[in-house]
Order: structure tokens, then C-alpha cells, then sequence
């Protein structure tokens, strides 16, 4: 410490500086492998993949790795077939998951406690053990090879239930109370009341249903048989084969199947902010 600089003085520009190398930290871990599979993909062959240190700027910058990974798989079917299974997902986890948040924080009926202990018990199964069940399940109402079959197990996650719960817990009760006095039905203070408060979350929940439907491979490889039905994930996987396995081209899919939820996540991130600012209660 200077012998000029006051100790508060010293004792505040070190925690901030301990905050700031935390958080280029955090950064250097959560962000540097996309930025690595960024810089892989747009390498031509003149690029040397294995120096030391790595380098992040190609010196042979090219697009035609993307040509080749549209070359070698139907990437726009796999998207549109991607698109479809997380717009099922994204809709049937903001219905769902208010509709039963509402119910388990609002409604006052026998045997809520043990639906809300179902959640929370379905939040800790991991979904390895039950996904032969699921198999099966899906087998028994014939939609084996199809993309609702993808979805509809992904229609209501546990995580985004007890979400919303804890939303709909926060809402004034007073408001509640008022709409009560008015003669408001159940619906109305759903819909007029309730539902307008928690905007915010219902956007974390689409987001997370999105990036989970989208991200998922395991299940989709399961369930679909016909290639022209794999999700972006599965159809990737062709591009790594046991006799060719080009690190730049693996990169440019990766870098494809990422940017759709980069661009979701963009859009509704000024929704998610206004949704908060929304959730208060207006004087």
C-alpha cells in the first residue's frame, strides 16, 4: 500500500480489481471456446490448427467452410425441422408452465402439496433413467419418427413450473384482492391480473425452453429414424465420420447450429427487461 493512499482508498481499488479479474475470468472460460470455434470456422487450409499459442486471427480467412458444411448435409431442412420442434416446445412450456404455476401459487386445492412435491421430485430424476419410458411411451401413441414426438416430452419442464410458482407468489395479493372485490372470476384474474405481472419470467422461460429444445441431441437421435426429419443437432453429427473429420467444418456447424439461439436470446432480451419493469406495482 502507498504510504500517500488512504487504506479505504486501497481497500476499494482492490476489491474492484479482484471484481474485474473475476469476471475476465468468467469471461475467458464461458465465452473462449465460441470465440475459438468462431475463429476455427472461418480458417483456410493455409492456416496452421495446432500452433503454439493458438492463434485467433486466421491468416487465411475463408467462407467456404460454411459452403461445405450446406454441401455436405441439408442444413436448411435440419433448421426448419429444428425451428418446428422449438416453437412446439416454446409454446407448450409458456402455457403450460404458467397455467400450472398459477394453479400451485393462487389456487387453493386438495393435494396441491403433493403436486408441487411431483415437480419438484421430477426436477431431480435425471431424464437418462426415464427416457426409455418415454421411448416407449411415444411407440404407444405411434409418434416414433415424428417431430411432435421430439417435442412432446419437452412440453412441460419441471424447472419452468416452479418458475413461474415462485413468479406468480410474488404478485401483490393485494391486487389480487381488488380484482376479487370487483367480481373477477379465476380466468379473469389469470389473464387481466396475474399473467401481466410476470411478462419477465415467462420470457426466461421461453428462452430456457428454446435453448434446452434446440441443444438437445440424445433424445431427437433416439426417436427419428428418416434423415430428413433429424434436427439440426443429429444432422450435424455427419459431419464427423470415421474417415473424415475436418476441424474447421466441424467449427462452421457448430458456429450454424449456435447463432439461432444467439438471435432468440437478442430478441427477446428487450422484452425480458421491459416484462421486470412491467412486474411492479403501478402507483
Amino acid at each position: 500500500m502507498s504510504p500517500t493512499m488512504p487504506r479505504r482508498t486501497w481497500v476499494r481499488h482492490r476489491g474492484a480489481a479482484l471484481r474485474y479479474t473475476a469476471l475476465v475470468l468468467m469471461f475467458v472460460v464461458l465465452v473462449g471456446p465460441f470465440v475459438w470455434q468462431l475463429s476455427l470456422s472461418f480458417k483456410g487450409v493455409g492456416d496452421d490448427l495446432y500452433t503454439r499459442p493458438p492463434q485467433l486471427v486466421p491468416s487465411d480467412p475463408t467462407l467456404g467452410n460454411y459452403a461445405e458444411v450446406t454441401r455436405l448435409v441439408p442444413v436448411l431442412r435440419y433448421l426448419l425441422n429444428s425451428t418446428t420442434v422449438a416453437l412446439i416446445s416454446v409454446a407448450a412450456n409458456v402455457f403450460g408452465a404458467t397455467c400450472a404455476g398459477f394453479a400451485l401459487a393462487r389456487l387453493r386445492f386438495r393435494g396441491r402439496g403433493a403436486a408441487l412435491s411431483v415437480f419438484v421430485v421430477a426436477l431431480l430424476v435425471p431424464a437418462e433413467i426415464i427416457i426409455v419410458a418415454q421411448f416407449l411411451l411415444m411407440r404407444s401413441m405411434g409418434l416414433n419418427d415424428t417431430l411432435l414426438g421430439v417435442a412432446l416430452p419437452t412440453a412441460v419442464a419441471a424447472l419452468n413450473v416452479l418458475l413461474m410458482r415462485n413468479a406468480f407468489l410474488a404478485v401483490p395479493a393485494a391486487l389480487e384482492e381488488a380484482s376479487l372485490i370487483d367480481g373477477a372470476n379465476v380466468r379473469q384474474r389469470f389473464l387481466q391480473i396475474c399473467v401481466p405481472q410476470v411478462k419477465g419470467v415467462m420470457t426466461v422461460v421461453a428462452i430456457f425452453a428454446f435453448v434446452g429444445s434446440w441443444n438437445d441431441f440424445l433424445w431427437p437421435l433416439i426417436v427419428l429414424s428418416d434423415q430428413d426429419k433429424y434436427t439440426l443437432t443429429v444432422g450435424l453429427n455427419a459431419l464427423r465420420g470415421t474417415f473424415f473429420d475436418d476441424p474447421r467444418i466441424v467449427a462452421a456447424g457448430t458456429v450454424i447450429a449456435v447463432l439461432p439461439i444467439l438471435v432468440f436470446f437478442f430478441v427477446l432480451q428487450r422484452f425480458f427487461f421491459k416484462g421486470v419493469e412491467e412486474g411492479g406495482v403501478k402507483g
